[in-house]
């Protein structure tokens, strides 16, 4: 049973730890993140050697579940993406660039590997489908600063395409031919494997 002083402090860890969580995370997996930030700091509690250290250190735990949270959704995202592979849904734009289609649905796992914020950056901005203004109140930063982490990101995430595979482009920047590179950088590569 816990003490009603211990139930006092957990219920004002709450208030505070919610609304930074829900601030950087879709509404409905705020709860979630909130519980596993509380297990988190229940096991972790006994490994804090200095009390006035408490505050920084809770809130280095919640931005650690908020990016492991990010990550699992990220590799959901991903094979979301393989299973829409298996199950074509084709417009006449799909079926001019084959090649542009087949990459895209590897992106999400290429934006997983990606570090972090860049990898947070892209996957509120480029898969979720967030504005660039929405993602950087979401994450507590201005929007230069989100700007920026997106455009770093997109430069990452270019370079890691690269080495795994050489693209080919049309005149409009379209991708009309993608094929694993032999000498390939990357040995997980999600491409190699599908």
């Amino acid at each position: 049973m816990i003490e009603s002083a211990m139930q006092g402090a957990w219920d004002e860890l709450t208030t505070r730890l919610r609304p930074f969580i829900a601030r950087r995370v879709a509404p409905s997996d705020a709860d979630d993140v909130l519980q596993d930030v509380l297990l988190r700091m229940q096991r972790a509690l006994p490994e804090l050697r200095d009390d006035e250290r408490f505050g920084p250190w809770a809130y280095r735990l919640t931005r650690n579940a908020i990016v492991d949270h990010q990550r699992t959704l990220a590799r959901r995202l991903a094979l979301e993406s393989s299973a829409d592979l298996e199950a074509p849904q084709a417009s006449m734009a799909d079926e001019e660039y084959p090649a542009e289609q087949e990459l895209a649905t590897y992106v999400a796992a290429f934006v997983a590997m990606l570090p972090s914020p860049y990898r947070e950056a892209l996957t509120l901005t480029e898969l979720e489908g967030l504005t660039q203004r929405e993602a950087a109140q979401m994450m507590d930063i201005s929007l230069s600063g989100m700007k920026s982490r997106v455009q770093r990101g997109r430069q990452l995430l270019r370079g890691t395409l690269e080495d795994c595979c050489r693209i080919a482009l049309d005149a409009r920047g379209r991708v009309i031919a993608c094929e694993p590179r032999p000498d390939g950088k990357l040995p997980g590569c999600a491409c190699k494997n599908g």
